[in-house]
């Protein structure tokens, strides 16, 4: 079974999937965290991010590995460092490719294969998992969501500037939900969920009540 959970940075996806997926004993996967590992490795080279072909070879070639919610490239746990600002002013240049988007979709359909998985990202419902199971978009307010972020950001150790990520988050969600393949959509068949005044235990809980039965 795939569950598929689309929305834009902040709207509490990531932590309500692997919630979810925990809670259901799936295996969860953070599709964004692949992208992120991308532009890690792409920064650690010095890659041209305006380059469709040198990111494409490298997404072919990424050695990595998603385990226990931990990102390993070559084997080196970077969970922490694509979670810093560094990567979120870069990634929007990454992931617009369309020849980059068919090598990590496939990454991503890789790593589900044979597993009931809880899957979250930005095209999920519409590109990678078009077929899932159950479908849902979770969204909030603007400013709500980038207070999320920074909270996020504060709790890891980083200096953040309040105005820098919500224009960050601005940034990206016009990216999103604009560029040519993998734009960010809700489509008729997915469950929209406001989650602007829900805490997280709430949204796992509505999305497990609409889950469970079927499982």
């Amino acid at each position: 079974m795939i569950i598929a959970i689309d929305g834009p940075a902040g709207s509490g996806k990531t932590t309500v999937a692997e919630r979810l997926a925990k809670r259901l004993g799936f295996f969860f996967l953070d599709t964004g965290s692949t992208y992120r590992a991308l532009t890690y490795a792409a920064l650690e080279n010095n890659l041209n991010l305006e380059s469709e072909k040198e990111l494409t070879d490298l997404a072919a070639s990424l050695d990595l590995k998603i385990d226990n919610n931990k990102v390993y490239l070559k084997s080196i746990d970077i969970s922490k460092e694509i979670r810093k600002p560094r990567i979120d002013k870069n990634i929007s240049k990454v992931v617009g490719f369309i020849e980059v988007r068919k090598v990590m979709n496939s990454l991503q359909r890789k790593e589900t294969l044979g597993k009931d998985s809880v899957v979250e990202g930005r095209d999920i419902t519409t590109v990678v998992f078009p077929d899932a199971e159950f479908k849902f978009y979770l969204d909030a307010d603007q400013k709500i969501r980038a207070k999320r972020r920074v909270q996020q950001l504060l709790k890891e150790g980083e200096v953040v500037n309040s105005e820098e990520v919500e224009a960050d988050l601005v940034k990206r969600d016009q990216s999103d939900k604009n560029r040519k393949v993998g734009s960010l959509k809700l489509t008729k068949e997915t469950r929209y969920i406001d989650t602007t005044n829900l805490l997280i235990p709430e949204v796992v809980e509505k999305l497990f009540s609409i889950v469970r039965p079927k499982k």
